[in-house]
């Protein structure tokens, strides 16, 4: 299979931004970094926002959600708004508040199961922690940024001497007993507590007195990888759903001087069902949206026709057919890997599509020159949903659900393709063009 050097590039620079993403506060530090560094200005939501023609910006609402902009040359009530939207948050384990303890000398780590992860597979990895750690300061507190590098934190299989039908039955973890893991030797669970803060607290340096809170998960240490005799694949944790919000900031900024105000929208909590305040169900996109009708002295029967003349792209990753599970999927719906983006169609509405979204992002694909699939879910499964249905509903844009194919998805090793990565980037840079 042919692969391009840009494509491969792309790829690589993609594995890179995951990489340096262990936690949705690190991902969106990795746009606000791309952004600034392409001239685009900081906005903060408690100031008064003033704009100039063309002008590009972005606000981060709590850390962990981030929307950036570029306002068009036409008038936005002629043009609407063309809005990529994404999530930077990932399904794995997240710290309990209290999490450090001893088992007969052994210190452990207490975990909440965050989202829809496959469990079994954070068995046998070489895992640390990363997020946001809140300390104390003179004035009140601050939030800084944590990532150990090590690997400090392990959850060991049970010896299939003690689990004989672990491979006819498959790996069941209690979430409660099964899933707290192994990160060093602690008399009692004091000193469990002191290890893991005096940790914490060297690796920020700040005294361990001062941790006042965090929003900490486990992440895997390895690298993301090419793979195959090709090197056609790649392999990470977080591809659902970084590789979205890495295409989404790529098209966006490639995105000179369009015509209508161009928006990426990357938005925490997906995975647990976006409804906070910087979910996708929060008043985020909306509060944005409002903000600019307003510098842009829109009335509100102008604020209106843009939002009728707008398209939203939810960009999230899609099943990829898996030859040895051919009967999960819906037959006349095998979507392959390396062979373009994926429309998600279902007629519940757990995505957004409908027949005239699915048009316009066919079109989008062939001005931009690039394959594109279709993909519906077996009948007889649940389907899950993305932020696509909510966006819609909140707003009223005209929204398609989209998404690169990916096999193992919400595993903490998911797989996809190389040159799937490099077309969604071209079809979202035509959706900004248009």
């Amino acid at each position: 299979m042919p692969i391009s050097i840009d494509a491969r590039q792309r790829a690589l620079a993609l594995l890179e931004f995951i990489d340096a993403s262990p936690s949705p506060w690190h991902a969106v530090t990795q746009v606000e970094q791309a952004l600034a560094a392409h001239g685009y200005c900081r906005l903060q939501e408690q100031d008064s926002w003033q704009f100039t023609p063309g002008g590009k910006y972005y606000v981060v609402r709590d850390g962990g959600s981030i929307i950036a902009f570029v306002l068009g040359l036409q008038p936005i009530a002629e043009q609407g708004f063309r809005i990529v939207g994404a999530h930077t948050d990932s399904p794995g384990l997240r710290l309990k508040p209290k999490a450090a303890y001893s088992t007969e000398g052994i210190a452990q780590l207490g975990v909440e199961v965050y989202g829809g992860p496959i469990l079994a597979t954070f068995t046998d990895r070489d895992l640390s922690l990363a997020g946001r750690v809140i300390v104390k300061t003179a004035g009140g507190h601050s939030s800084h940024l944590l990532r150990l590098e090590q690997a400090v934190a392990r959850l060991p299989n049970l010896a299939i001497h003690m689990n004989r039908e672990v491979n006819e039955k498959g790996l069941a973890l209690n979430k409660q007993t099964g899933l707290p893991l192994i990160f060093g030797h602690a008399a009692n669970s004091e000193a469990a507590r002191q290890l893991l803060s005096d940790t914490l607290a060297s690796h920020l340096q700040v005294a361990a007195e001062d941790i006042l809170s965090w929003d900490l998960a486990l992440y895997d240490t390895q690298a993301g990888s090419f793979w195959g005799m090709e090197q056609e694949f790649i392999a990470d944790s977080q591809l659902d759903n970084l590789a979205s919000c890495h295409a989404a900031l790529q098209a966006l900024l490639s995105t000179e001087k369009p015509q209508a105000t161009s928006i990426c929208a990357l938005f925490d909590h997906e995975e647990v069902g976006s409804e906070t305040a910087t979910g996708a169900g929060g008043s985020f996109l909306l509060d944005v949206l409002e903000r600019i009708s307003h510098t842009q002295q829109l009335t509100q029967e102008d604020k209106l026709r843009s939002f009728s003349r707008s398209f939203f792209i939810s960009a999230d990753m899609a099943h990829a057919f898996h030859p040895n599970h051919a009967g999960s999927y819906e037959p006349c719906h095998h979507v392959q890997v390396n062979q373009g983006p994926v429309i998600k169609t279902n007629a519940n509405q757990r995505y957004s599509t409908n027949a005239a979204t699915a048009a316009r992002f066919i079109q989008l694909c062939q001005q931009a020159g690039v394959p594109y699939q279709q993909y519906a879910h077996r009948t007889d499964l649940g389907c899950g949903s993305t932020i696509g249905p909510i966006m819609a509903a909140q707003l009223g844009i005209a929204t398609v659900d989209v998404g690169n194919p990916m096999w193992a998805m919400h595993s903490i090793r998911e797989s996809a393709g190389v040159l799937d990565h490099s077309y969604m980037i071209a079809t979202l840079q035509q959706h900004y063009a248009s």
